[in-house]
């Protein structure tokens, strides 16, 4: 897939999930789902004060009044919304779960919970779905909202949430660029050296359905002339499918670089739990908002 625009049509081609979305009264998230309905890739299950998620659909959204799509489940408190959510994936109800208007912490809390949580064991994960100008191809971006400073372990975790979420949007063998300030190995500098070892691991079938080549800076990940101008002779160097950075630092840098400076369109997901999960932010646009829910919706047919 090359546009954002071409996974939401495929995900609407390949069958509707139903989203189970915390906290759902709020003008913005009801937008969302509303442009996800009309585009037929999802069906809802909304949780929240009954009465304030009719008012707000009654004076904004009359084509979700009464529609077959949705579902209103009444909820006390953003803390009940965000466990009846939870629990409503957790039971197999829904397929995805979506952040509204509440804390991330709150929903984190019940994503996390050991009695009805969608904890797997596995290192939670941002994988973000970039659709950049002049770029070929959908370039995957992780992890830029989780891990503040990942080792090498929750590297390789990271890497295979990234490469599920890639090959769900038809990657079949994606290529991973572990990023670093340069591309030659320095152990003074952690991120070359767990490059080095991540693609090692990959090698050695530590980390299936991928090629891992690094460590590379960003201009060697994404330019094959630069790769060549730095006398970078792989064949992969340049043509990366996904980029891991070093640290969260790294990459909001890079994820609100490509937002702001690229005018990038974008859409972002959890993986690493039993159901992707999509967590808005209010500065989301509509738009993206849609293609975080068509990402997860896709990745979890995959």
């Amino acid at each position: 897939m090359a546009t954002l625009d071409e996974l939401v049509e495929q995900t609407a081609l390949s069958g509707t999930r139903i989203v189970s979305v915390a906290c759902a009264a709020d003008t913005e998230v009801l937008e969302a789902v509303e442009m996800a309905i009309l585009k037929g890739i999802a069906s809802f299950i909304l949780f929240d004060d009954e009465e304030q998620i009719y008012k707000i659909i009654e004076e904004h959204f009359s084509k979700l009044s009464r529609h077959p799509s949705i579902r209103i489940v009444h909820a006390e408190s953003m803390q009940d919304a965000a466990e009846k959510a939870v629990r409503a994936v957790s039971s197999g109800e829904a397929q995805v779960l979506m952040k509204g208007n509440l804390p991330t912490a709150v929903i984190l809390k019940s994503v996390l919970n050991s009695e009805y949580g969608l904890r797997t064991g596995k290192v939670l994960s941002h994988v973000a779905a970039f659709e950049v100008s002049g770029y070929n191809r959908l370039l995957f971006v992780t992890d830029a909202g989780m891990n503040i400073a990942p080792n090498l372990d929750e590297k390789a975790q990271i890497i295979r949430n990234a490469v599920t979420t890639a090959r769900a949007c038809g990657v079949d063998r994606p290529i991973v660029a572990p990023l670093a300030a340069i591309e030659t190995v320095n152990p003074n500098m952690v991120p070359t050296t767990d490059a080095a070892l991540l693609t090692i691991m990959n090698q050695r079938g530590q980390i299936k359905d991928c090629i891992i080549d690094g460590p590379l800076a960003l201009d060697n990940a994404v330019s094959v002339e630069s790769a060549r101008h730095k006398g970078i002779t792989s064949e992969t160097a340049g043509n990366a499918d996904i980029l891991m950075v070093p640290s969260i630092e790294a990459g909001n840098i890079l994820y609100k670089s490509l937002m702001y400076f690229a005018n990038a369109k974008v859409g972002g997901i959890i993986q690493g739990a039993r159901a992707p999960i999509v967590l808005t932010s209010r500065s989301d646009s509509a738009e993206s908002k849609l293609y975080s829910l068509a990402l997860a919706i896709q990745t979890s047919k995959y």
